[in-house]
């Protein structure tokens, strides 16, 4: 067990004090997004000086037998705490499969590993969960069409906006939202106004009661960011989620999303591959979007965590890359044995003060400091008063 530093990403859509406030540090004006806990080669996190990806090239035991076995010497897995001062971008991440044949594709066009016309930066999939600390608003999978056109109609600008929203009543679930999604993005001239239009008519309904009101204000809050940006128009086709602290949402592959505001722990399987669809300068490449984006309507809901015994909670996901667990030892007398045993696991504490212990071994953790441990210490306990985030491998 060691404590493990992280890295600092500096995004401009970050806030500029929460991720400071949760490490016990002084902020000093610049945005802080993420603060990274892992072993990705952009940022790898520090284990007493020395590189954490370094760490485990020269240790792959600690990884855990299971884990290897699945994923190579590689942990499956990476830890942010991530800080949302306002939108990003509209997103989606690969599969393993979609990630594996589009890496392999850039690799045979000769693209430079950080050409800007580049969309795969490696060949893993991607797979999200997001744990809010505070309240947490995002926006995730496609509302159905037809609530969607009402909506707009709400605005009253159903004919102003039926060259491009027609769709949504003439054609059914995934082909109609694909089919103006991708409309939106090719937008020029004179119909990339729409988008003022929108914008404007949404002021005027910004204070209506219900849904009307909330898509209407979620519609003026990018448009602070990305002013008159066509592609405002894409992101109201999405589903608006708020999480309450401890709550979660799971992105799986395809999944287009975009997170809003707020600050959370998240998890996700050990890449940095980000389909853009909007929202962003950045290259935006509409065949991946058509080839892995899931356009079929969904209604995300947030996901509670599961008592897995006394003090322990999982939140329950699909995917092999990790398992995310939530621990209060003050709330249990004694010691709890951690879970996620056999497999090398990174635990955060974001509240408290606690102690780990593995046989002789104690390490004490304050507030907004994390712990590294071992495959092959798997008998690691914790006691204190406390709120701790640990993931796993969820192959184990």
């Amino acid at each position: 067990m060691q404590v493990l530093h992280g890295t600092f990403q500096h995004y401009a859509w970050g806030t500029t004090d929460a991720i400071p406030a949760l490490l016990g540090r002084p902020a000093d004006g610049r945005p802080v997004a993420e603060y990274w806990l892992g072993a990705h080669p952009l940022a790898p996190s520090e284990v007493d000086g020395v590189r954490l990806d370094a760490l485990l090239a020269g240790n792959p035991q600690v990884i855990g037998e299971a884990t290897r076995a699945a994923f190579g010497d590689r942990l499956p897995y990476l830890v942010k705490v991530l800080s949302a001062r306002h939108a990003l971008s509209l997103q989606a991440h690969p599969s393993r499969e979609q990630a594996e044949e589009g890496f392999a594709k850039e690799n045979a066009a000769g693209l430079a590993a950080d050409s800007p016309e580049r969309t795969y930066r490696d060949d893993w999939p991607k797979p999200e969960l997001l744990v809010a600390l505070n309240e947490f608003r995002g926006l995730a999978g496609f509302r159905d069409p037809k609530r969607t056109a009402a909506l707009f109609g709400g605005l009253g600008v159903a004919d102003e906006l039926a060259s491009v929203i027609g769709p949504l009543t003439e054609r059914k679930g995934s082909a109609a939202l694909a089919e103006v999604f991708l409309d939106v993005l090719s937008l020029k001239g004179e119909r990339a106004r729409l988008s003022e239009v929108v914008c404007a008519a949404a002021m005027r309904h910004k204070d209506a009661p219900g849904e009307l009101g909330e898509f209407s204000r979620t519609i003026l809050e990018l448009d602070e960011v990305f002013p008159t940006d066509p592609s405002i128009i894409a992101a109201a086709l999405m589903n608006r989620v708020t999480l309450h602290p401890g709550e979660g949402l799971y992105v799986p592959a395809g999944q287009m999303h975009a997170y809003l505001s707020g600050t959370g722990v998240e998890v996700m399987a050990n890449s940095d591959n980000v389909i853009r669809g909007g929202l962003t300068s950045k290259h935006v490449d509409v065949g991946e979007l058509v080839r892995v984006v899931d356009f079929e309507p969904s209604t995300p809901k947030p996901i509670q965590p599961v008592a897995a015994r006394d003090g322990v909670e999982k939140y329950p996901t699909p995917c092999q890359e990790f398992d995310v667990w939530r621990i209060t030892p003050g709330s249990v007398p004694g010691a709890i044995n951690l879970p996620g045993a056999k497999s090398a696991r990174i635990l955060l504490l974001t509240d408290g003060e606690v102690e780990l212990t593995s046989g002789s071994d104690r390490l004490r953790l304050h507030r907004g400091e994390a712990a590294f441990i071992p495959a092959t210490d798997p008998t690691a306990t914790i006691s204190g008063d406390g709120v701790a985030f640990m993931t796993a491998s969820g192959l184990r």
